[in-house]
């Protein structure tokens, strides 16, 4: 059980994570790696897993 909560807290993290550099880049930065601004929260959820 132990395991699972701290699983699934450092996925969360890793999603804040990402969600909060990918937020930092400018439009033009995020055009160039392929990603519109409404999509972070999706790319970051893909990559917490």
């Amino acid at each position: 059980m132990i395991d699972t909560v701290v699983r699934k807290y450092n996925s969360w993290v890793n999603y804040r994570r990402t969600v909060g550099e990918l937020s930092r880049l400018s439009n033009r930065e995020l055009s160039d790696l392929g990603i519109g601004r409404g999509d972070i929260r999706f790319i970051a959820r893909r990559a917490s897993m």
